[in-house]
């Protein structure tokens, strides 16, 4: 199992390309089982998510194919991948394969939509929380969709087609609103999704679906109006760049000090979070290739955050953005919204000497002058980074375990931060 090495101390200096968001491109990848068509995607971030849901999508019969290398092109630009979906030869998706990545549940949709049948495992526990599917299933529902569980599968069917219908969310949800989205472009009639969710993700799939022929209108607000088509055509589409991978790089450059061009960055992503981020200190210039940040030596101001869905804070950056609050001069409040158990980096953090208290869904972060480098052990995706964004300060050596879970979601990270002057490197083999 890979671990990663990081001898704290050093600012960061130079260039660091954004890849593509993996939030979006995956939901962006189930959405090919809705056109017999292909689609090809630019800008798809190398990732284990990726390439996992390539085979998700291979077990229904969905052809993928990643282009060769272009001339010009660097390790970390984003891959080219073609996805072909003439024929689906198998309308379950197993509970080995969903239980390994949540949102391979979303093949629901637009299995349903053009299949009219669909099989699809519940995808079981997650490690920072239970994020429930019942909202949508509520969704499929309100499009005429018949839903039963049985033996730990949702088994949905509509054998006449989905229909049109109103589908109001009583919370913003991310997945619901993808579910949706996707379901309606092909059924009968006009659908209204009311409290949609606003993410940048969201925007993306509409905008895509709008290339392949779907009629959508509203995508980016909280109604979203999808008037249905009888099918979807292919289409070329470029993958949007990920503002959680630009956070957690501009959080770093924060924690570090120094000055770094975050190339193809786009600060309407993110604004809130970039707004904290200057508050702890950190200038963010928006140039025409991306954001610069930089931060001249001095301390770092507390900033109190509330993790809320787009354009809020966004949960995806909470762990990041207490790692950063560990050394400011003073404390901060952290107070998380969005899942009920995020806050598992808290004790790993500790280990490099952070003072965290934890009262329910609020962490009271008081900042110190100094962190110590030690072996700590990631929990999950976000959880994991922070830990690294902590390492590049901490005096001494630190050396994260269970680096996999970066794998799902940082293209390239070491490598990254490497060409920036970090003292990092990955160690292959047990550990």
């Amino acid at each position: 199992m890979d671990r990663i090495k990081i001898t704290g101390g050093r600012p960061l200096e130079g260039i660091i390309p954004i890849s593509g968001a993996k939030n979006a491109a995956l939901p962006l990848m189930i959405a090919s089982i809705l056109t017999r068509e292909t689609l090809t995607l630019h800008n798809v971030p190398r990732l284990s998510d990726v390439r996992l849901l390539m085979r998700i999508l291979g077990n229904h019969g969905v052809d993928a194919a990643i282009s060769g290398k272009r001339l010009g092109q660097s390790e970390e630009s984003g891959e080219t991948i073609t996805l072909s979906a003439r024929d689906i030869v198998d309308t379950t998706a197993p509970y080995e394969l969903v239980s390994r990545m949540r949102a391979s549940f979303w093949v629901i949709a637009p299995m349903l939509a053009r299949m009219g049948q669909a099989r699809v495992s519940l995808p079981g526990g997650c490690a920072i929380g239970t994020r429930p599917v019942d909202l949508l299933l509520m969704a499929l529902e309100k499009l005429g969709a018949d839903i039963e569980i049985d033996s730990g599968y949702v088994i949905a069917t509509a054998p006449k087609g989905l229909k049109g219908g109103t589908i109001d969310f009583p919370k913003v949800t991310v997945g619901g609103t993808h579910v949706a989205l996707m379901a309606a472009s092909l059924a009968d009639g006009t659908t209204i999704i009311k409290n949609a969710a606003r993410e940048p993700e969201i925007t993306d799939l509409a905008e895509c679906l709008i290339k392949m022929g779907a009629k959508i209108e509203g995508a980016g607000t909280s109604q979203i109006v999808i008037e249905g088509v009888a099918r979807l055509d292919g289409a070329h589409y470029a993958v949007l760049p990920d503002r959680i991978e630009t956070g957690t790089y501009a959080i770093a450059v924060a924690m570090t000090g120094g000055n770094v061009l975050l190339e193809g960055a786009r600060a309407d992503l993110l604004q809130n979070a970039l707004d904290h981020i200057e508050k702890a200190g950190a200038k963010i210039t928006v140039e025409p290739t991306g954001l610069r940040i930089s931060r001249a030596p001095g301390l770092l101001a507390p900033v109190d955050i509330t993790t809320e869905p787009f354009p809020g804070f966004p949960t995806d950056l909470q762990a990041q953005f207490m790692a950063l609050m560990t050394r400011a001069s003073g404390s901060s409040r952290i107070h998380e919204t969005i899942f009920e158990n995020r806050f598992m980096h808290v004790q790993e953090l500790a280990r490099l000497g952070a003072q965290i208290k934890l009262e329910g869904d609020v962490a009271i972060v008081k900042g110190q002058s100094r962190l110590k480098g030690a072996p700590v052990m990631a929990t999950d995706l976000r959880a994991s980074v922070s830990l690294i964004v902590a390492a590049l300060v901490a005096e001494g050596t630190t050396t994260v375990n269970r680096v996999y879970h970066l794998d799902r979601g940082f293209e390239a990270l070491e490598k990254k931060l490497g060409r920036c002057g970090a003292d990092i490197e990955r160690i292959s083999g047990e550990g």
